[in-house]
Formats: C-alpha cells, sequence, structure tokens
C-alpha cells in the first residue's frame, strides 16, 4: 500500500490520508548494473567450446562469421587453423585474411597472429583460433589470450575457439583422466567474462568415427590418436566436463540477469535445495533428507542456519548441537552458510532463497504448543503461504524426540551510569524546548519529540536504560502536556488511552532497536573473525618453514580467541612431541599427552569440553589434511571451567583448517624441492656417464690403436712413423691421467676431504711449470705470457693451482681457434692479484655467464657442444675456493673470454718472509 496527501489542506484537523495499492517496482542490483556499465565500452567475446578437437569448433566459429557478414558486419580473420580440412579451409574463402606477422626463433620463422595489423585494420568484427595458444618469444603477449583481451579493450568483437582440456582449473582433472598433461591453459576469468559461450557437442562415437574417416587427423595421426587419447571413456568424461562447464557458466548468467533486472521470483531452471536447521536434535535427520534430496535430483545444496537474539540464549548443549549439524553438512558434502537473522526468520528465509535462486526449500516442523504458535507465531506456515514459486518441504519432528531445553535467561544489566545521566539530560532539554514550543504553536504530536531520546540511548546503552528512558519519558509527556499539566493526574480516557499508546510505542520501539544494534554486533564480530580469518590466510601464504607456520598458528588461536594454546606434531614414530605453543613456556601433562594422542590417531576432537576424555585439562582439536592428521592443536582458559562456545569452535576448526592447507603447502613444497634435488641428481649422473664412458673411451682407443700397429709392424715402420704413433699414445695417456684425475679431484671435493697443504709459491714459477706439462696440448696456439717475477709470492697449494691453471688453460685450448693467441696476464692490485687466461675463441652466450662454473654444464656453439666433460671449469674453481681465492668468467671485448683468478690480500706473502722459499 503506498499512502497519499490530501490534495487540499483547509485545515489540520480535517486533513485526511488516501491509500491505494501500489505494485511494487523490480531494483536492479546496483553492483550488477555497475559491471554491466563497464562492459559496455569493451568489445563482445563469443567462445566456441568443444570437449576435443575435431567436434568442429573452427567450422562454427567461420560459419558464424560468414552470417555476420552477410548481415553486414565488418569481419576479419585474424588467424585460423584449418588443420588440411577441406570443409574448413572453404569456409575461409570470401572472408578478409589478415596477413600473419613473421618471427624469427632459433634460426627459424614462425607465423604469429599480427595483434597490431588488426588493431590498426580495427574491424566490427575479429576471428581469432586458438585460444590457448601460445606466442613465439619476443611477441607483445605471451599468449593468444592475451592478445584477444586487448582487441575487447579496443572495443573489437571476438570470435575464438577453446577445447575444455586448455580451462586451468581443469588441467588436473583432464591429465588424470586421459594421461595427457596439457600445457597450454587459459585462465578461467577469461571464460567468466564471456559475453556468450556455444558449445560444440558430438558422442563419441562421431567424433571417432571423423577420425576414422581422416576429418580430424591425416594419415596415421588419425590411428594414433584413436588408441590414445580419443579411446570412448576419454572422450565421454571430456564431454561431460564441457558440458558441466558450460551449464556452470549458463547459471552463472542467468543469476546476472536476474541481479541487473531486479527480479526476485524463482526461475527454476535448475534445482537448488536449501536446508534450514535449528538447534534441534531433529536437524541432523534434516541434512541427511537434504542429501537425499539433492542427490535425487542431481542439484547443489546449501545449509543455512540463521544466528537471532535466541541465538545468545541457547544452552551448550543447543549449540554444540548446531555446530556438529554443521559439520555434518560439511562432511555430506553441503556448502554451510551462518547468517544473522534479523526481526522475521521467515522473511529471511525466503529472501535468501529468492537471492540465490533456490527452488526447493527443507524446514523441520517442531512440536510446539498451539499457544506457543499463538503468541510467537509458526515460521513454517508463513514460509508456506508466502513462498510463492518456491518448493517448500517440511519435515515433522518425530514423537522420540526430547523437549526443548530451556533458554537461559539473559543476564539483567543496568548499564553504565552515564546512560542514565544522558537520557535524564536528553530528557529534561526535550521538555523544556517542547514546552516553549508548544506555547508558541498548537502541535498535536508533541510526543514524538521523546521517540528520538529513546532510539539513541537503546542504540549506544542496550535494552534496559532504553526501557527506563521509555518509562521516564512517559512520565515526563504526561507531567508537562497532558491536562491538566504539572501534574501526573491525567483527566480525560481520550488522554490515558494517548498516554498508554505512547508508552507501548516507546517500549516497541526501544525494543526493536536493541535487536537492531544485537543484529549489528553479531555481523560486526563476524565480519571482524572474517577479516583475521583473511589477514592470517595471507600470512600463511608467505611462510616456508614449518616451525614458523606453528608457531604463527598458535599465535592466532591465542589472539583471536583468548586462550592459551599449543600444537603438537607426530614423530618418526607416531608419537606427538611439543612443536609450538602460544604463550611460551606451555607444559603437558599425562591426560592432555593422552588425550592429544587420540585426538591423532583416531583423528576426534577430545579433551575438555568434548565427549571423550574430558578430564584433560585443555580441548584438542586434529589438524586435518587430506592425507590424514598432521597435527594436534589444543586450547586451554585460565580457569578450570574453561569450555569453548560453539562460534569460538568454528573459529578454531577454522583456523586449524588454514593450518592444514599451509602444512600441505610446506610439505608439497619440500616434495617439489626434493624432486628437483633428485632429478637434478639424476641429470648429474647420467651426465656423467655419457662424459665417462665417451672420455675414457676415446683415449683408450687411440692408446691401444697406436700400440697394436707399432707391436705389429713395428720393424716394418719407418722410425719418423713409430716415433710419432708412440708420441700420440703417449698424450692419450696423458689426456686420460688428466681426466681420471679430475674425477678424484671431484671426488675428494664433494666429499669434503680437500685439505690444501699451503706453502709460499711464485706465481712465475708455478705458471712456468704449467706451461712445460701442457707444451703439447698448446702446441697449436701461440701464447703471451705476461707474468712478473717481481711479483710477491702466494700462500697457496702448489698442486692445486697447478690444477687450476691447466684446467683454464686446457679450456682456453679447447675454445681457442689453431693459431690465434692465448694470453697469461698476472697484475697486482691494491688489495689482490691477479691472473688471467684470456682466449680468441666464440666468448660465452650471457644467459649462460651464471652456469659457466656448474657441474658438467658445456656451452653450445651452434647447433653442437664442443667435446669435452664440463668438469674442468668446475674443479677450477672449487680448488681455488678452498685455496681461499675465487674464479670468475667475462667476455672481452674484442672477442673472446677471460678468466680471472683473483687471490686476496690475506694470501700475499708479506715482505721479510720470502727468504723461506730461496731466491
Amino acid at each position: 500500500m503506498r499512502c497519499r496527501p490530501p490534495t487540499d489542506r483547509a485545515s489540520s484537523g480535517s486533513a485526511s490520508t488516501r491509500c491505494e495499492p501500489v505494485s511494487e517496482v523490480p531494483r536492479p542490483d546496483p553492483d550488477a548494473l555497475l559491471a554491466e556499465a563497464q562492459k559496455e565500452s569493451r568489445g563482445k567475446l563469443k567462445i566456441f567450446l568443444g570437449m576435443a578437437p575435431g567436434v568442429g569448433k573452427t567450422y562454427e566459429m567461420l560459419s558464424a562469421g560468414r552470417k555476420k557478414q552477410a548481415d553486414g558486419i565488418d569481419v576479419v580473420v585474424g588467424v585460423v587453423e584449418t588443420h588440411g580440412r577441406r570443409e574448413t579451409q572453404a569456409l575461409t574463402e570470401g572472408l578478409e585474411l589478415l596477413p600473419r606477422r613473421q618471427q624469427a626463433y632459433q634460426g627459424r620463422v614462425l607465423e604469429e597472429f599480427d595483434l597490431d595489423a588488426m588493431l590498426r585494420r580495427r574491424p566490427q568484427l575479429a576471428l581469432v583460433d586458438e585460444l590457448a595458444h601460445s606466442n613465439a618469444p619476443g611477441s607483445r603477449h605471451p599468449k593468444r589470450w592475451q592478445d584477444v583481451e586487448e582487441l575487447l579493450d579496443a572495443g573489437i568483437d571476438v570470435y575464438t575457439a577453446l577445447n575444455v582440456q586448455h580451462i586451468e582449473s581443469l588441467n588436473d582433472v583432464v591429465a588424470q583422466i586421459t594421461r595427457v598433461r596439457v600445457r597450454e591453459t587459459v585462465p578461467d576469468a577469461v571464460l567468466d567474462a564471456a559475453d556468450e559461450i556455444e558449445l560444440m557437442d558430438l558422442t563419441p562415437a562421431a567424433l571417432i568415427e571423423r577420425l576414422r574417416e581422416g576429418k580430424v587427423y591425416a594419415g596415421d595421426a588419425g590411428e594414433r590418436a584413436l588408441a590414445g587419447y580419443f579411446t570412448p571413456a576419454n572422450l565421454t568424461a571430456l564431454r561431460e566436463l564441457s558440458l558441466r562447464r558450460t551449464a556452470e557458466r549458463v547459471e552463472d548468467q542467468l543469476q546476472q540477469h536476474r541481479l541487473r533486472q531486479g527480479v526476485r521470483d524463482i526461475w527454476a531452471a535448475g534445482e537448488n535445495v536449501l536446508v534450514c536447521i535449528s538447534e534441534s536434535p531433529f536437524s541432523e535427520s534434516l541434512v541427511r533428507a537434504g542429501r537425499r534430496l539433492a542427490d535425487r535430483y542431481n542439484a547443489p545444496w546449501t545449509v543455512l542456519y540463521l544466528e537471532t537474539e535466541r541465538s545468545r540464549r541457547l544452552g551448550e548443549k543447543a549449540r554444540d548441537r548446531v555446530a556438529a549439524t554443521l559439520r555434518l553438512a560439511e562432511e555430506l558434502g553441503a556448502e554451510t552458510r551462518i547468517l544473522p537473522g534479523r526481526f522475521d526468520l521467515a522473511a529471511d528465509l525466503l529472501a535468501y532463497a529468492r537471492e540465490h535462486n533456490f527452488t526447493q526449500l527443507m524446514v523441520a516442523k517442531s512440536r510446539r504448543s498451539r499457544w506457543f504458535e499463538w503468541r510467537h507465531g509458526s515460521v513454517v506456515d508463513k514460509l508456506v503461504r508466502e513462498a510463492s514459486g518456491l518448493t517448500v518441504q517440511v519435515l515433522t519432528e518425530r514423537d522420540e524426540q526430547p523437549p526443548p531445553e530451556p533458554l537461559i535467561p539473559l543476564p539483567f544489566e543496568l548499564g553504565p551510569r552515564r546512560a542514565y545521566a544522558y537520557s535524564l539530560s536528553a530528557l529534561l532539554a526535550v521538555t523544556v524546548v517542547g514546552y516553549f514550543v508548544d506555547q508558541l504553536i498548537d502541535i498535536p504530536n508533541i510526543s514524538l519529540a521523546y521517540l528520538p531520546v529513546i532510539l539513541l540511548t537503546a542504540t549506544r546503552y542496550g535494552l534496559t536504560p532504553a526501557l527506563i528512558t521509555a518509562f521516564l519519558s512517559t512520565l515526563a509527556y504526561n507531567f508537562s502536556f497532558t491536562e491538566p499539566v504539572f501534574t501526573f493526574h491525567v483527566a480525560t480516557p481520550e488522554n490515558v488511552v494517548a498516554l498508554g499508546f505512547f508508552g507501548a510505542i516507546a517500549v516497541i520501539a526501544s525494543r526493536l532497536t536493541v535487536r537492531l544494534r544485537e543484529q549489528t554486533l553479531l555481523a560486526r564480530e563476524q565480519a571482524d573473525a572474517t577479516a583475521s580469518l583473511l589477514a592470517f590466510a595471507r600470512r600463511m601464504a608467505g611462510l616456508r618453514k614449518l616451525d614458523e607456520l606453528l608457531g604463527n598458528t598458535a599465535l592466532q588461536l591465542r589472539n583471536l580467541l583468548r586462550v592459551q594454546a599449543v600444537l603438537l606434531t607426530p614423530d618418526e614414530r607416531g608419537q606427538l612431541r611439543l612443536s609450538a605453543a602460544a604463550p611460551s613456556g606451555a607444559s603437558l601433562n599425562e591426560a592432555d599427552i593422552a588425550a592429544a594422542q587420540w585426538a591423532y590417531e583416531k583423528n576426534q576432537v577430545t579433551g575438555r569440553g568434548s565427549d571423550t576424555l574430558h578430564g584433560a585439562r585443555r580441548l584438542f582439536v586434529p589438524v586435518r589434511t587430506p592425507n590424514g592428521v598432521v597435527a594436534v592443536a589444543g586450547v586451554s582458559g585460565d580457569d578450570a571451567d574453561f569450555v569453548l562456545a560453539p562460534p569460538q569452535r568454528r573459529l578454531l576448526e577454522s583456523i586449524c583448517d588454514l593450518a592444514a592447507i599451509g602444512v600441505e603447502r610446506v610439505r608439497l613444497a619440500k616434495d617439489v624441492d626434493q624432486a628437483k634435488t633428485q632429478a637434478e641428481t639424476e641429470r648429474l649422473r647420467s651426465a656423467m656417464l655419457t662424459a665417462v664412458s665417451h672420455d675414457l673411451r676415446t683415449p683408450l682407443a687411440g692408446i691401444l690403436g697406436a700400440l697394436s700397429s707399432v707391436r705389429a709392424y713395428g720393424e716394418q715402420m719407418p722410425p719418423g712413423e713409430r716415433e710419432g704413433l708412440l708420441a700420440d699414445a703417449e698424450e692419450e695417456t696423458r689426456r686420460l691421467a688428466r681426466f681420471v684425475g679430475n674425477l678424484l679431484d671431484l671426488t675428494r671435493l664433494d666429499a669434503g676431504a680437500l685439505t690444501p697443504r699451503t706453502e709460499p709459491v711464485r706465481l712465475a714459477e708455478a705458471v712456468r711449470e704449467v706451461l712445460r706439462q701442457m707444451q703439447s696440448a698448446l702446441a697449436r696456439h701461440r701464447l703471451s705470457v705476461k707474468v712478473p717475477d717481481s711479483l710477491p709470492p702466494l700462500r697457496l697449494d702448489p698442486s692445486l693451482l697447478e690444477h687450476v691453471l691447466s684446467n683454464l688453460l686446457d679450456n682456453a685450448a679447447k675454445y681457442t681457434p689453431e693459431g690465434s693467441e692465448i694470453e697469461l696476464v698476472a697484475e697486482q692490485h691494491r688489495f689482490s692479484i691477479s691472473l688471467q687466461v684470456r682466449d680468441r675463441g666464440p666468448g660465452i652466450p650471457e644467459d649462460e655467464l651464471g652456469k659457466i662454473f656448474d657441474l658438467f654444464h658445456r656451452v653450445r656453439q651452434g647447433d653442437r657442444n664442443r667435446a669435452g666433460t664440463g668438469l674442468g671449469l668446475a674443479i677450477s674453481r672449487g680448488f681455488a675456493q678452498a685455496m681461499g681465492a675465487e674464479v670468475r668468467a667475462r667476455n672481452r671485448d674484442d672477442g673472446g673470454a677471460v678468466f680471472e683468478v683473483d687471490f686476496p690480500s690475506r694470501l700475499i706473502v708479506e715482505r721479510g718472509a720470502e727468504e723461506v722459499i730461496g731466491p
């Protein structure tokens, strides 16, 4: 009803109000309208979704593009993959094809979608195939879906195609089904933002027939696909995934449309079950019935509990029962919700059901007396009367149900003294001002001036101060404005009735205001708890160590629940040990340890306040993951009667769930690190075996060939040729000895058994000795040695220094062309002496500089690796570091590489100690 004031106001006494029914205009949701407005400037995205290749996505996309072109729309094909299918190729005729962009990569030329050309062309509709495609390195975006996002931001409509296995959230599911991991994925947000999704459905039998006819893959590829990926079981599962994902998107679009249009009616496009529970023992049976109903319709279902003022007066058993019922619902697969209820529970339920488009509502009919229903009303009866378009299923409680526990009376609280000081001051001010205003102007409803004082008192200080303020307001109004004034006597029956109505209205207004205040406080507490849990979850996401995670969990329990918290984790034998406590210094007695062990082994809540081992000082809750219990959390209060209330119990379980996710993440990270280490070990083992097999076999073959030739034809050979074979055998023997020495040195480094035996060494003498030993290896290169004899001696291990220099020179000889120069330059700096080996090779690629000293790492030159094992540089750095020096590598400006050994000042022998090494 809408009431309209009279059109003429001749007198206030004759004024009347005219009421007439007015239809309620639907009010759209502001957030939905805002989201719709933000999409106005963007292009429209349509995705052709299929369960697998070959279902006709590209064909249908091109067909739709041709229809749009026939309607006068400017259509351009940005990229299309026909895979040699003649029918698909024929659809491109008559459509404008955008030339592809040429992208060079690793000696090849790749053809990619030209995003810039499409933006310059700016058609009304762009056809961009293969949404999950990865662009070639060097493109503006790494993924094609990002190119599509830029087109949409520019206001260009886009048609594209996608297979269900490329959706990010379904990647693991598809891999489990097909045993094939798809590497190219598209975020779910792209699908959620699509304006239209068209499902290209095809039965598995029809798709297999297309494969056999060669319409999907050419040649033997179709037969291999049939034997692997395209099995009937795989295709059936993929088809179900595509149907479900499309249905979810359609349901979301329907919900957004209802919000934008302000539709409040139920649209039964699909079944959706809502189960409303209470503190009744029958609620568990109601939840089980809801599960059966959801299974019957194969529909999602939600369990809802509305917290009201009455919830504050429930006993501990009733509160525990509510928490247990919600846990049962979660175990049965329901989504649970706890919301603050307002004044009318039936209206709240119907509003929630209509807002979320529930089609089935299940409630329980309590066995109440008629007198109770006459005084308080029946929520179920009101639901049945007003649930238009909604199916309400009512389950009646059985006769054997125990009677409900009596409600706990709320404690009578007078409130703070300042509440009465405030109300008395405000009433006095209103009375004085109202009295003088009433003398000047005839106001028939001066009593309304007292209502703001009552409402403000109720809002700020609670029920008792508000009721007392209402009583005092009635007295003040009677004393000051009711004839005869300045007395509490009421002269006429009309004033008695008016005074009675005023008192009743004041009490009702204060009562309703207090209820609204309580609901606001409850919502604020829930918001604070939610914000705390969100902050805790964010903090947990950044932790990498288990000890830090458990310590933060204990601290969070301490701060949120105001309790003493401990966390226990099992050792290798399954025995719990204390891992974290807040505050620190907590101790556990035998009863606590027994309760915690029971919680760990039985996966049950135990200890104080539970049904098991309640003699313990603490309440113990298992921290569960999908792989089992990983820890146990225990909480206790300062007093002996400590018991957690159901809301606190739910908060404790929420924190434990978050901790379980954190523990699982830490363990997965550890497993990933172990897997990486194992893979790296396997790679090194394989590389080592390859190197050993090659570098042992090659010199042995040369030695064996030379010696066998000398033995067989020694007397018949010319002396020069025989000496040459023996020299080759000698050189190969030295090469073999160096390789075996490197392997032994590597073993010493890995075992930590390398102990340098240092003594004063002159760098020039050490260089000359190494050059003498490597004379044959360096014979094909020109040497330039600039190592002054005047350099002070260094405290080093001579043997290790020779190994370092020989490996660096061997590396330089390997990469420097024959006839080119290799330089050895030593310089003294203020705080160090450096020795540089400079070659004229191709240099080191920039991306290889950080890995040049890794074990078995060899720099690629073109399409091949240089011969070698990848051990020399790693051993050089290891030996240098063992002596206290450092080896670095860089490229020369004029071509080639420089390997520098830096000897810090602590290795330089002080002057006056040089006589120990002679002249």
